[in-house]
C-alpha cells in the first residue's frame, strides 16, 4: 500500500464515452485497493479525479468547467485532469491554475503510483519548485494499456473495453489524435475479465472500444466476432451488447456468424453521420448511404426487429439544403430505434475545421430540431410495437416518479421498462434478476410500464 495516496478521500467526475466510463471504474478500483476512500463529487475531498473528454467544443468546455468546479469545491485539493481533453489541448492544461496533476489515455492504469509520487514530491521540503503543478508526459505506445475490472461497478452490467485508438480519422473527428492508433486487447485478457465479474454477478456485459470493429486488425484479421462466440460460452453471462460499429462489418457472413450467438442483444449503434454521399466523402467516411442501408437490410433479415440506433452530424461544412434534405429523408425511411443529433462543432487540428462554408449556429440548430423531431416520433412507435408481448426485462434501479418507487430495466433491444415497486408485495422483482413481463401503457415517452 503507497503511504501517500492511503486514506484520501477521493471524488470522480466521468465525461464522456462508454471507454472513459470503464477506465474511470478501472482508476476507482485501483484507488480504492490503494486505501482510498470514495464520495461523491459535490463533497469536500482530498483529491478530484476529472477524466475528460475533447469530442467537441462542448465536451472541452464542460471539462474545463468540472475541473474549476472541482477547484472551489476544496481550493485546497489536489485536481487532476485525465484523459482526452489532456492529450489535445496540454498547453491550455499547464497554463490552467486549476489543475494540478495531469494524466494522458495512456497513462489511467498509472493513477496510483502517479499520485502517490506527485504527494510525495510536494510535501518534499527541500524541493520547493514541484509545488503546486505537475503535468506528466503525454506519450502514446503502440501497445494497449493493461486494464482491467475485478469488481462490479454496476449490479447488472459492465462495459468491456477491448480495444483503443482509431485509424479512419475523419475530417472532422479528433480523436485519433487524442486516443492514437488501433491497439487491441489480447483475447485471453477479456475473457479472464468476463469470468471474473460473471463470479461476482454480471448478467450483461457491453463490447466498447473507440473503434470496435477494427478489433484484431494491428494483428492482422478482424477478431470481433471470434472474441463474441467464445464470450458467448461464459457461464453467467446472459447477454451480450456491442457498443457502436462500423456499417461495413455488417456483411452477410458476419451477420449470420451474428445470428448464431444465443446470448447477443439484438441491438446495433451503426455510426452513419449523415445520409447524403457528397457529405459523407467530405468526412472521409468509408462508405455510401446506399452501402449502410444495405447493412441495416441484413441485420432486420436476420433479426426480429432489432433496435437499430445511430449518430448524425448536422451542419458539416458545406452542407446544402438538398444535402441535409437527403438526410433528413434517409434517416426517416430508414426509422432508427434512436438518432443521435450532434451539432457540427469545428475541432482545431481536423481538416474540417479548415473547411469553407462553415454553417451558422441557428442553421445548426434548425437542422438538428428537425432531426430530433424525427427520432422522437420514430423511438416512441418503436417501443410501442412491443406493447403486449411477453418481454425480458433486465432489472436495475430503482426510480421515483411523483410519489410512487419504480424498478427500471432494459429488454434485449434496449427497449427501457419500468414496473411499479408494492409495498408489503413478494412479487417485486429484483435487481440483477431477469424477468418476463408484459407492458400495457407508458410511464413517460421513453419507459414502457408492466
Amino acid at each position: 500500500m503507497l503511504k501517500n495516496v492511503n486514506g484520501l478521500r477521493i471524488a470522480f467526475h466521468n465525461l464522456g464515452c462508454k471507454v472513459n466510463s470503464y477506465e474511470m471504474d478501472v482508476m476507482a478500483e485501483k484507488l480504492k485497493s490503494a486505501g482510498c476512500i470514495t464520495v461523491p463529487f459535490h463533497e469536500k475531498a482530498d483529491v478530484y479525479i476529472i477524466n475528460t473528454c475533447t469530442v467537441t467544443n462542448i465536451a472541452d468546455r464542460k471539462s474545463r468547467q468540472m475541473l474549476h468546479r472541482a477547484r472551489k469545491e476544496n481550493p485546497g485539493a489536489v485536481v487532476v485532469a485525465v484523459g482526452c481533453y489532456v492529450e489535445t489541448g496540454l498547453e491550455g492544461v499547464k497554463k490552467d491554475d486549476c489543475i494540478d496533476l495531469a494524466i494522458g489515455n495512456n497513462k489511467k492504469s498509472e493513477i496510483v503510483e502517479i499520485l502517490d509520487e506527485f504527494l510525495s514530491a510536494r510535501d518534499d521540503e527541500r524541493d520547493k519548485t514541484i509545488f503546486g503543478r505537475s503535468v506528466t508526459d503525454i506519450n502514446h505506445t503502440k501497445e494497449y494499456e493493461d486494464m482491467h475490472l475485478s469488481e462490479l461497478p454496476e449490479h447488472t452490467r459492465a462495459y468491456i473495453k477491448v480495444q483503443d485508438g482509431c485509424n479512419q480519422f475523419c475530417s472532422y473527428c479528433v480523436i485519433p489524435y487524442a486516443r492514437g492508433r488501433v491497439r487491441s486487447r489480447e483475447q485471453g485478457d477479456v475473457l479472464d475479465e468476463v469470468k471474473a465479474l460473471s463470479d461476482k454477478g454480471c448478467r450483461e456485459v457491453v463490447i466498447t472500444g473507440i473503434h470496435v470493429g477494427s478489433y484484431g486488425l494491428d494483428r492482422g484479421k478482424q477478431e470481433l466476432i471470434d472474441l463474441i462466440e467464445r464470450i458467448d460460452g461464459i457461464a453467467g453471462i446472459e447477454r451480450i451488447r456491442l457498443g457502436s460499429i462500423e456499417p461495413r462489418l455488417i456483411t452477410l457472413e458476419n451477420v449470420e456468424r451474428l445470428s448464431r450467438i444465443k446470448k447477443l442483444c439484438p441491438h446495433f449503434h451503426l455510426s452513419l453521420q449523415s445520409g447524403s454521399d457528397s457529405v459523407l466523402k467530405r468526412m472521409n467516411r468509408h462508405y455510401t448511404a446506399e452501402e449502410f442501408k444495405n447493412s441495416v437490410e441484413l441485420l432486420r433479415n436476420a433479426f426480429d426487429r432489432p433496435a437499430i440506433t445511430t449518430d448524425v452530424i448536422v451542419g458539416f461544412p458545406g452542407e446544402t439544403d438538398e444535402e441535409f434534405e437527403e438526410c433528413r429523408k434517409f434517416v426517416s425511411d430508414i426509422a432508427f430505434y434512436e438518432m443521435h443529433v450532434f451539432k457540427y462543432s469545428p475541432r482545431k487540428g481536423t481538416v474540417a475545421a479548415g473547411m469553407p462554408d462553415q454553417l451558422t449556429d441557428r442553421q445548426k440548430s434548425q437542422r438538428s430540431d428537425l432531426l430530433l423531431t424525427q427520432t422522437a416520433k420514430d423511438s416512441y412507435l418503436y417501443r410501442q410495437s412491443f406493447m403486449g408481448e411477453s418481454l425480458n426485462v433486465l432489472w436495475e434501479d430503482q426510480e421515483q416518479h411523483g410519489d410512487k418507487s419504480y424498478l427500471v430495466g432494459h429488454t434485449e433491444r434496449y427497449v427501457r421498462v419500468a414496473a411499479e415497486l408494492k409495498e408489503d408485495s413478494d412479487n417485486n422483482p429484483l435487481s440483477g434478476e431477469i424477468t418476463t413481463v408484459k407492458c400495457t401503457s407508458f410511464l413517460d415517452s421513453e419507459t414502457l410500464l408492466v
